[in-house]
């Protein structure tokens, strides 16, 4: 699945880095504990500008695989474009399930993958999935797409076995292209993101799907409380700054880059761009 927030980044990441954002767990033993959730993202070297999101999210998952012992893994929204090709899967010793909404998405994937077709936030999921199934869900740009994000961290929990870990990453709100992509009636926001980005049309590599931005944000408080309440025990929310969509816009390009380093800079969280959130049962 795909949004407004998908974007191949071209700049090169700032030397900045921001290393004040806290981790939430439980007390746990130290002996023979993996490393935290946090450490995993300092390990490659965690910088808040939007290009490290982009450039490391596949390293991200294999880092995180390999310090939690996490081989059984569903992309979320996998559909067309996995993250691993199949020769990845045997080099790394994964086994990927692919889920996806649509059956049309999950026939573009190459065939060495399992498949699930069912919408990972709807009531009957883990039923239909199979508790504790998994050691590792993962998804890129899915969770804007969810209208009860809520019931989808619920479903990923369940579905996860003991000491199993989650990543979403996704756009955030209020970043200004994705406050307009909230605001603007679907047809026009389509129009738009159709003449920028040409592989963006429906029958484009990298279609564009209606956005709902629910509980897409870059801080702690809108996801935390609801993520320990859930029952996972340990929660961080690393934030991105930076974007291209104003690239081809001169004047607004540069008066939105400079805001833009000032978020970041000051760490602004209400100015994200997007967001990884991590979290281990």
């Amino acid at each position: 699945m795909a949004s407004l927030g998908d974007q191949t980044p071209k700049a090169a990441p700032m030397n900045m880095h921001m290393n004040m954002h806290p981790t939430f767990l439980d007390p746990q033993p130290t002996a023979s504990a993996p490393a935290g959730l946090r450490a995993v993202a300092d390990g490659l070297g965690y910088a808040s500008d939007w290009n490290w999101a982009w450039e490391n999210y596949k390293p991200m998952v294999l880092a995180l695989a390999k310090a939690h012992g996490l081989r059984r893994h569903l992309e979320i929204g996998g559909g067309r474009d996995p993250l691993f090709t199949p020769d990845e899967l045997g080099a790394h010793g994964l086994a990927v399930t692919l889920n996806d909404i649509s059956e049309h998405e999950l026939m573009l994937a190459p065939p060495a993958f399992a498949k699930l077709c069912c919408d990972i936030a709807a009531p009957d999921t883990v039923a239909t999935v199979g508790r504790e199934r998994f050691d590792f869900a993962y998804c890129r740009m899915v969770m804007e797409h969810v209208p009860d994000v809520a019931r989808m961290w619920r479903n990923v929990h369940d579905i996860l076995t003991p000491g199993g870990v989650a990543l979403s990453f996704f756009p955030t709100l209020f970043a200004p292209p994705f406050v307009l992509n909230e605001l603007m009636p679907e047809r026009l926001s389509r129009a738009i993101v159709h003449t920028l980005f040409p592989d963006r049309h429906d029958d484009g590599d990298n279609p564009k799907f209606p956005a709902h931005y629910n509980l897409c944000r870059g801080g702690e408080a809108p996801l935390v409380p609801l993520l320990r309440e859930i029952g996972f025990r340990e929660v961080i929310v690393l934030p991105f700054y930076g974007y291209s969509y104003f690239w081809k816009i001169p004047v607004l390009k540069q008066v939105d880059a400079a805001f833009t380093r000032l978020a970041r800079a000051r760490d602004w969280r209400t100015f994200t761009s997007f967001a990884y959130v991590v979290a281990r049962k």
